[in-house]
């Protein structure tokens, strides 16, 4: 198959492209002109220049293709809701218009768990509510997928990931690891919470699979390790595989969000580009059980965690630990 991935030389991108041309297909990838390209270094697919503003660019990449994996995303827990809101929601748009003129079979977009909230569930299904939300990137993603579900004229199919991680993750993995290793790691409330964590290569089956599936037109699919995992249980599986002491230090959940608050407040002030070290998403997603139910993957994709998580962690620490400075 001929087919284009938004994103591609991003963190999930650029697994994905890796994957589908061992599988032999033809893969065209949207890029970034001044984004960094050493994720998708010596691999050979036709790059196209541009954003998902740039409507021309993405056509160029959806001509003559029969699926295309919408990728690309502002995935932060700091920013302006108008910034998220040009990439999540306008970008997809873009995409979707580009596609049904182009006359691509299928739109298969990367969603996310957090369009469901965090308000607190366990074994939560891709029916459940999804309430709107104060967090840009989580309302920004909410209000995307269902625009792409609205439309008509293209197929679409969107895969919700739990947290994702594995190696050359810099958005969970590194700070995560990084801050184990210097000592600087905490939990909230005991890290008693469920977490719902998505190795990316699992993550990557299931985004084939909803690519080929009939069945997988106009459905949403839950996509996560299927385990019941707290982060107490999750934190101390990565600090065990990189050496270092697992974490002691834990906060109450509601000193940890008056701290949270009152450090966004100082950042904001200041103008900072880079969010302060905690933030009211993270205590909301780390404070609150957070876990899915992955039976509809399972039932309709024919899906399953391939990789498991000792060898996930194994894997993402192995990463971690042969890093130099400056090549996350």
């Amino acid at each position: 198959m001929k087919l284009f991935v938004t994103g591609s030389n991003g963190f999930i991108g650029s697994n994905l492209v890796r994957r589908l041309l061992a599988d032999g297909h033809e893969v065209s990838g949207l890029v970034r002109p001044d984004s960094d390209l050493s994720f998708v270094e010596g691999v050979e697919y036709r790059r196209v220049a541009g954003d998902l503003a740039d409507l021309a660019a993405l056509r160029a990449g959806a001509a003559g293709a029969e699926v295309v994996f919408h990728v690309a995303a502002l995935a932060s827990d700091w920013g302006s809701y108008r910034t998220f809101y040009r990439t999540n929601v306008e970008g997809t748009a873009h995409v979707l218009a580009v596609a049904r003129d182009c006359g691509v079979r299928r739109v298969v977009h990367v969603s996310s768990t957090v369009v469901h909230g965090f308000t607190g569930f366990f074994d939560r299904s891709e029916d459940d509510p999804q309430p709107p939300s104060r967090y840009p990137y989580v309302e920004t993603k909410r209000l995307a997928e269902g625009l792409l579900f609205a439309a008509e004229g293209v197929e679409v199919t969107a895969i919700r990931p739990g947290n994702v991680f594995g190696p050359r993750d810099r958005v969970t993995s590194l700070p995560l690891l990084t801050a184990l290793r210097k000592g600087a790691m905490g939990v909230l409330d005991g890290g008693r919470r469920f977490t719902c964590p998505t190795y990316v290569e699992n993550l990557i089956d299931a985004l084939v699979l909803a690519a080929v599936v009939p069945g997988a037109a106009g459905r949403a699919y839950l996509v996560t390790d299927g385990l019941a995992i707290t982060w107490r249980e999750f934190t101390d599986a990565l600090a065990d595989a990189i050496g270092v002491p697992r974490p002691k230090l834990s906060l109450p959940v509601p000193i940890a969000r008056l701290a949270a608050a009152a450090m966004e407040g100082v950042w904001a002030g200041m103008g900072a580009l880079k969010p302060p070290p905690l933030t009211r998403y993270r205590v909301a997603n780390g404070g609150t059980d957070y876990h899915f139910s992955v039976k509809r993957a399972r039932a309709e994709l024919g899906w399953a965690p391939r990789v498991g998580l000792s060898e996930a962690v194994r894997r993402t620490a192995e990463w971690f630990l042969a890093l130099r400075p400056g090549r996350a």
